[in-house]
């Protein structure tokens, strides 16, 4: 999930258009991280959901999606809008949700609950991107070693502890390869 923070602030704050044109320039970012790592996005008002290995087969599609949520979180550095971005794996049904007249696809599961509660995290952690030890062992080595583990607390709604992990904090040496 990636949910922008201080949406109703910023809306009290300026004219429809312009909410509607930051939204646009953060949500453009979004789109082009998302697919360049093989994602499909839905927009949800001033948040999105980023689906990755469905409805298409993704090899690695855990590793794809940390390694977009790394990517956004720079992509957006600089922006007016900022957004929490978790990050959650997990067994999900994939399909379209509704009534006789309108059906949008989505995907439904503990995983995706589970993202949106790393994502309101993620708001008040530095980075403002999280994901959890579970999803990040699904994860190649390679994408695995970009991340640090941090505490173990229990999310909204759950009652057992979820350890939380954070990107790594690029050196100087990183930044300048990029």
């Amino acid at each position: 999930f990636i949910d922008v923070i201080g949406s109703t602030t910023f809306a009290v704050n300026h004219s429809p258009e312009e909410v509607v044109e930051e939204l646009n320039k953060f949500f453009e970012h979004v789109v082009q991280v998302v697919h360049r790592n093989k994602g499909i996005i839905k927009f949800q008002g001033d948040a999105a959901l980023a689906v990755f290995g469905a409805p298409l087969n993704v090899y690695d599609s855990a590793s794809m999606a940390l390694q977009a949520a790394r990517e956004l979180r720079g992509e957006v550095r600089g922006l007016e809008l900022q957004a929490g971005i978790g990050v959650a794996a997990g067994h999900v049904v994939a399909g379209h949700i509704g009534g006789a007249d309108r059906f949008e696809y989505t995907v439904i599961g503990d995983a995706v609950n589970e993202a949106a509660r790393l994502t309101e995290l993620a708001k008040d952690t530095p980075g403002q991107v999280l994901t959890n030890a579970a999803t990040l062992k699904t994860a190649n080595e390679a994408e695995q070693a970009r991340w640090t583990m941090m505490k173990s607390i229990e999310l909204r709604g759950r009652h057992r502890m979820t350890q939380l992990a954070r990107p790594i904090r690029a050196t100087l040496a990183e930044r300048s390869e990029v």
